[in-house]
């Protein structure tokens, strides 16, 4: 085992099998620093975490695990930070049970930049994934953080708006920092590997664990400043991130939706329960108090043909799905024209597709 290596000692104390997290921080808290707590005794130690922990500490050998971990944090773009980093968010000393190593592939310094958590259901609908990914570029572009973990549906539509901006995104997995998980997602990992940052707190190789996946949620809420929940059931795990936020004193915010969709129950009862109703992207920075860092110039649509065209087929879309032939009408455009101006309002993020061949504005 690479004793020498600083974080050895931090390594071998959070891979000891056994060993929890709540014992690691009390040991940290007797000690200090990892080094002292293997240069004491089992008699000291067991004092603290009792005989059985204190036996695990001293006696269990995890050398090749922790030389994997170094060999991983070696590699370009990986790292490894530690409750004594400087480096480590402060945002997560405020929950009641921060951990004690961070594995991260990609921008450490996005986990300490402000931050917004967009959350939701994997099973999403296609306008829940539109608004999802709508806000978090609104809101990346604003200069949040984006931060969600990964899954299918409002999660990956997140990450992909938050890297569509200068906030960009950071991705909480359940898994080990060298597994992809779902593996559909692989792409978008890869990606925000590159451009945002990925962190988990559990060791290399482990697999997608059931119960890993609601612990990695205090995470996503206690990096951000709030939790936007897009769609949720009135039982998910976006309903659980929503609750840590509250327990971390972070805001919650819920988009409202259809009463006879079952992923709307979820918003509509955090909404009851005292969640801040929003419509738009403004209403969460203005709750938030946040000014964005550098506002995007306003585009003045007026200016161009092909901007009057979006605002007039804007106006006519109105707030209901409608179908292109009703469009059609309503707007007196070619179907060649129309379907350029839908094209382009499309790509902003203004206008989604509902099955049916429908249109709804965003």
């Amino acid at each position: 085992m690479s004793e020498r290596h600083p974080l050895a000692s931090w390594l071998r104390l959070t891979l000891t099998p056994g060993l929890g997290p709540a014992q690691q921080r009390q040991l940290l808290a007797a000690f200090g620093l990892p080094d002292a707590i293997y240069d004491a005794g089992h008699s000291a130690l067991a004092a603290v975490v009792g005989s059985p922990a204190a036996r695990l500490v001293l006696d269990h050998d995890v050398g090749e695990a922790v030389d994997r971990a170094l060999r991983w944090a070696d590699e370009p773009g990986n790292s490894l930070l530690t409750l004594g980093d400087s480096a480590y968010p402060a945002a997560l000393l405020e929950i009641p049970d921060p951990p004690v190593c961070l594995y991260v592939k990609g921008d450490v310094g996005l986990l300490s930049h402000t931050a917004i958590a967009v959350v939701g259901a994997r099973s999403a609908t296609p306008q829940g994934e539109a608004n999802a990914e709508a806000f978090a570029a609104s809101l990346s572009g604003a200069g949040l953080g984006i931060v969600s973990g990964l899954a299918l549906g409002i999660d990956a539509a997140a990450h992909r708006g938050g890297l569509s901006g200068p906030g960009r995104t950071v991705a909480v997995i359940g898994t080990g920092a060298d597994r992809i998980y779902p593996a559909r997602n692989g792409d978008l990992a890869r990606r925000i590997a590159a451009e945002g940052a990925i962190v988990s707190e559990f060791p290399l190789g482990i697999g997608p664990l059931a119960h890993n996946f609601p612990r990695r949620n205090r995470l996503i809420a206690g990096l951000a400043r709030g939790v936007l929940v897009v769609e949720a059931a009135v039982k998910s795990g976006s309903l659980i991130t929503a609750r840590l936020a509250i327990d971390c004193g972070r805001e919650v915010f819920a988009i409202p939706g259809s009463i006879h969709s079952p992923v709307a129950k979820g918003c509509h009862r955090l909404i009851r329960d005292g969640a801040k109703l929003v419509e738009c992207a403004e209403d969460i920075l203005e709750e938030l108090r946040f000014t964005p860092r550098e506002a995007a110039p306003a585009r003045d649509m007026a200016l161009t043909e092909e901007g009057a065209g979006e605002d007039g087929v804007l106006s006519a879309l109105g707030h209901d799905p409608v179908d292109v032939d009703t469009l059609v009408h309503r707007t007196s455009l070619t179907p060649e024209a129309l379907y350029a101006i839908l094209l382009s309002l499309e790509l902003e993020g203004r206008v989604a597709r509902l099955p049916g061949g429908r249109l709804q504005r965003l």
